[in-house]
């Protein structure tokens, strides 16, 4: 992800003094880079961005804005080339390989059965996420369940369906886990999640293998809890887990971290620890980054894939043991990619900034969702991309930040972009590489209903999940009587 902090200097005479160094003027504002946006993603013959065959303006008519519209077959097509990379990737080697979609990049049931479909197992961190499986028909023995602080009752129901794998975050849940199988007699397998000590060069909130933060145990710490789950008689231990962040380009800190982990694993494996059937387990995560931007050069799956395992097999066979059965679990590479959100410009006005080469000026455009529907900018600097799409735009390409209607002024959806000098209110705005992250985050805030979410597929579109009104948000409010029925302004919520 490009740093919203670099050099401000203009690269060449066009580029503006306020833009960062990583952004330099396209020379078509009207141009659709192909790793930022779906597969399917077009202009047709007048002008307008096309998702599966189908138009931005219709997509527009039919469903309102702010929507997410979501490429069905890219999503597929990613969850199962990323299979197939692991795969064969682990094959060479002479192993196996399982992949699981992570659920908190973006749920629904209907993605749920994508992944199913792909042959993909599912990643959940919570009850709700837990249910949205099960209501989609994921086989229980094909989800894995992460979480910090998985309550009682979580951990209840998610050993009482059988669910596959429980990834184990502290002592606490291991006596936890003890005491339901104990009362229910039910086995459950479990890994024992570890921080490796390898630091993702990424932000640090997506960075979850250092030592201080909650996620895990330290490596020390881990060899002493597998013990204690040794003791447990319905409870199997199958292996270690170790994520090292998310949005990570390149395989150093994968392979690094997987060979801090493989001491532990060949101790365990030296013990005889390992109890499961199937033999020992070693799930070393996610977080591959994806493109937001023209700057960025995400590592391509397959290559990731022989990286990885590559990086594993050698230390497997430098500590002589045998190569355990492998998992991973990507979420914004398969979904993120595929998602593009469609605004609807409002208001447009230009300021003088002073900047280290003088006066410049920056173009403000302002949409009608922003941070309820798409919270990374504001949470993490992160930075996206942006084009005209209901028509394409003309003029020289002219600095601009994209901002939403929320009453903050950290409310920006896309914090630098050349945008066509002739962007209007009532023009159509898409932001790609929403895919993951957005809907899952989507708040109320300022009471803004959160929007549907439109998968597109061979010239057809369909709701997968229902956009809010304004009168779901008042239903909820317990101080007004008959709020169900309240009226909704002309045009608020889907379309």
């Amino acid at each position: 992800m490009p740093d919203a902090a670099a050099d401000p200097v203009p690269a060449d005479p066009g580029q503006s003094a306020l833009a960062p160094g990583w952004l330099t003027p396209p020379e078509d504002p009207n141009d659709l880079v192909p790793a930022v946006w779906p597969a399917s993603a077009r202009r047709d013959g007048d002008g307008a961005l096309t998702i599966a065959g189908i138009a931005a303006p219709d997509l527009v008519r039919r469903f309102g804005t702010p929507v997410l519209v979501i490429d069905e077959d890219d999503v597929r097509t990613r969850a199962r080339r990323t299979r197939r990379a692991f795969v064969d990737a682990a094959a060479r080697h002479g192993g196996t390989a399982r992949v699981y979609y992570a659920g908190k990049a973006f749920l629904s049931t209907e993605i749920a059965r994508w992944m199913i479909d792909a042959d993909l197992g599912v990643d959940v961190c919570s009850a709700g996420e837990l249910e949205v499986a099960l209501a989609a028909g994921v086989p229980p023995e094909r989800i894995g369940f992460h979480g910090n602080n998985k309550r009682v009752f979580e951990l209840e129901r998610a050993i009482s369906v059988g669910v596959g794998t429980i990834i184990v975050d502290s002592d606490i849940e291991i006596e936890r886990i003890g005491a339901i199988t104990a009362r229910t007699d039910r086995r459950q397998t479990v890994l024992v999640r570890v921080n490796s000590g390898v630091h993702a060069e990424t932000h640090h909130f997506l960075a979850t293998a250092h030592e201080d933060q909650k996620f895990g145990f330290t490596l020390e710490a881990a060899e002493r809890a597998v013990a204690r789950i040794r003791e447990l008689p319905l409870v199997d231990f199958a292996g270690l887990h170790c994520h090292i962040g998310s949005q990570i380009f390149g395989t150093g800190g994968f392979r690094e971290s997987a060979a801090r982990v493989l001491e532990l694993h060949a101790r365990l494996q030296e013990a005889d620890m390992f109890t499961a059937e199937g033999g020992p387990v070693l799930n070393l995560g996610g977080g591959f980054g994806i493109a937001y931007t023209r700057a960025d050069a995400p590592t391509p799956i397959a290559e990731l894939a022989d990286g990885i395992v590559d990086a594993v097999a050698e230390q497997c066979a430098v500590r002589g043991i045998p190569l355990p059965t492998l998992a991973f679990e990507p979420g914004r590479s398969i979904v993120g990619p595929a998602g593009v959100t469609l605004y609807e410009v409002g208001t447009i006005k230009s300021v003088a900034v002073d900047g280290p080469a003088g006066t410049a000026e920056r173009r403000y455009v302002s949409v009608d969702g922003g941070m309820s529907d798409n919270a990374r900018t504001a949470l993490y600097g992160a930075q996206y991309s942006a084009r005209l799409a209901s028509r394409e735009g003309v003029g020289a390409p002219v600095l601009s930040r994209v901002v939403g209607l929320h009453c903050e002024s950290g409310d920006v959806v896309v914090d630098h972009e050349y945008l066509p000098a002739d962007v209007a209110p009532g023009d159509l705005l898409a932001v790609p590489a929403t895919g993951a992250y957005c809907a899952p985050l989507a708040s109320n805030y300022n009471h803004v209903p959160r929007p549907p979410v439109v998968a597109v597929t061979g010239g057809s579109a369909r709701v997968i999940v229902r956009g809010e009104r304004i009168e779901d948000l008042l239903a909820r409010d317990a101080g007004i009587h008959g709020a169900a029925d309240h009226p909704v302004a002309a045009g608020e919520g889907e379309a």
